[in-house]
Order: structure tokens, then sequence, then C-alpha cells
């Protein structure tokens, strides 16, 4: 019923007869009556990102304001790096170290090899000798001897070189890992911020000594929120994941802005109507909490109550 028509049809009641409560009751009703323009109403959220300090040091530079909107991956502060960078010079110089302890082997084994070589020469021609009879067996025997004897100690030799030669890789190996684990120190030095947002709040300032797990500011990513709203399990059967759905966001005093939302998420567990809360159906005492995404365009905060309609 229209408002005007209810009020002129109140007021021909109120002239036709006396006052009476159980007449005016049913014409109250229908003009004070409205259906709500809401489904059911939450608060407006984004992920929020609480960056720790990875190293500890002195904080030499730190250009980080509440309120910034920062860009992923850029470096906004800097933790004393002296000490790393000095033991990475010091693990180079440790590698330069091992690799002149490496030997040359073909220069070591040498001698041995030329030696082993004029043996088996001498053995050849005994050889042949001893088959022409102009010389006695004895000294193809003592040559064959000192064959076998030369080529062991080549084997030796190799041997020990090649042992040698691993001991020194793998200790290299494990100075580059080493090496390796101080580069990620110094790359921890530099504090970068994880995602794109707006810097919420600020917990430390330049020139402070952190430790390694100290929070030093926290970032949220105010362009993509989304609203954290209840619904009845009656409204749960009208709601699936990716339903685009209107938001309203609450300014007070009736002054809202509608936005176009995505229903991102829907609570797999029911829980009891919070009191600050209010659903289309108060008498639930039960409700399940939905997510509606939506882009913000930079007047939704974080916190502010909003309306979902269905």
């Amino acid at each position: 019923m229209e408002k005007n028509e209810c009020l002129k049809n109140l007021g021909s009641v109120i002239g036709a007869l006396p006052f009476h409560l159980f007449t005016l009751l049913p014409f109250l009703a229908a003009c004070g009556g409205s259906e709500k323009e809401y489904d059911a109403t939450g608060t407006f959220e984004a992920t929020e990102t609480t960056v720790f300090a990875e190293q500890s040091g002195a904080l030499l530079s730190f250009d980080v304001n509440e309120g910034d909107m920062i860009e992923a991956a850029r470096q906004v502060g800097l933790i004393d790096t002296t000490q790393t960078w000095l033991k990475i010079q010091q693990m180079d110089a440790t590698k330069a170290v091992y690799q002149s302890q490496k030997p040359d082997m073909e220069r070591q084994i040498a001698a041995t090899r030329q030696q082993l070589a004029k043996a088996q020469q001498d053995e050849q021609r005994y050889r042949e000798l001893v088959a022409d009879g102009a010389a006695p067996s004895k000294m193809l025997d003592d040559v064959t001897s000192q064959v076998k004897v030369l080529q062991k100690q080549l084997d030796a030799q190799i041997s020990s070189l090649n042992t040698s030669t691993q001991a020194l890789d793998k200790q290299t190996a494990a100075a580059d890992v080493q090496k390796a684990q101080l580069q990620d120190m110094l790359r921890k030095c530099h504090i970068m911020t994880p995602t794109k947002g707006t810097v919420l709040e600020k917990y430390v300032e330049r020139g402070e000594f952190v430790s390694v797990g100290k929070p030093l500011f926290k970032i949220a990513d105010t362009e993509s929120m989304h609203l954290r709203a209840y619904v009845t399990s009656a409204q749960l059967q009208n709601i699936k994941i990716g339903q685009q759905v209107k938001v309203f966001a609450d300014y007070g005093d009736g002054q809202r802005k509608a936005y176009a939302g995505t229903i991102s998420w829907i609570s797999s567990r029911s829980e009891f109507t919070p009191k600050t809360i209010l659903t289309d159906d108060e008498r639930a005492d039960l409700v399940y909490a939905v997510k509606v995404a939506i882009k913000n365009d930079g007047f939704v905060k974080i916190g502010m109550y909003g309306e979902l309609k269905l």
C-alpha cells in the first residue's frame, strides 16, 4: 500500500470511528512495514600480511609509513649486512685454498710412469734375448718383477691422488653450500614487500636493532577486499561459490554505495550468531559465514559495515 493512500485511509477511519487500537493496528502495520533492502550484514575485511625480520642486526634503512601504498617485491628496508658479507669473503678464500691443494696428478705420477715404461721396454728386450739363448732367464725374471712393482706403485699413487682430489672436491662443495647459505642470509637482510597493498601498522623505526622473527610492519591488499557476512541455513540453499551478488557499503545516516560482488567462500561449519551481526531471520541461532569478494575503489575501509543482497 502506498504511503499517501495509507494515510488517507487511516484518516477516514479516524474520522468515521472512535479511536480504537484494534481498528488502527492493521493500518499502522501496513504503513510502517517495508521489505528490507538486504539479506545479510557483516564487515569488510582484507587479506593482511605481517612482515617479519629474517635476520638480526641494526636496521640501517626503513622506508615505510602507515598509509603508504607499496608495490610487490619492493625493497623497503635494509638490515646491517657487514658480518654476512665478510663471511662470504672468508668462504671465497677458503675455496681458493682447497682449489690450490688439489694435486696435479699427471705431474706427480709422470716419473713413475716413465720408470714403468722403461722397465717394460727392458722386459721385452730380455724376453727376446732369452728366447734366442743370448741371456739367462733370471735377468728376465728380475726385470719382470721390477715391472710389477712399478705398476703397483703407479696404481697406489693414482689411488692416493684420486682420494685426495675427491676429499678436496667435497670440501669445496661444502664451502659452496655454506656460501649459498650466507648469500641467502645476505638476501634476507633486504626487507622486501611480499605483496602489493597498504601499510596498516608500523612496528619499528630506522636505527633499531631487530632480531629474527620481530614484526616490522603489517600490509593489507585493500584493492581486493571481501565482505564477511552471515546467512541462515534457509538462505544457504540459494548461495553457491562464484555467484554474483550485490554488496552495499554502509557509511551511516542512510548513506550507501553499491558494489558488484562474487561469493568466494562459504563456511562448511555453522556457528552461533555473533552479537554484532544481524541476519535475515533473527530467530535462527546458527548461521554460516560467507565471504563476498569485491573490487575496492578506495572508499571501502577495513571494518566498515556492509550489506549483502542475494
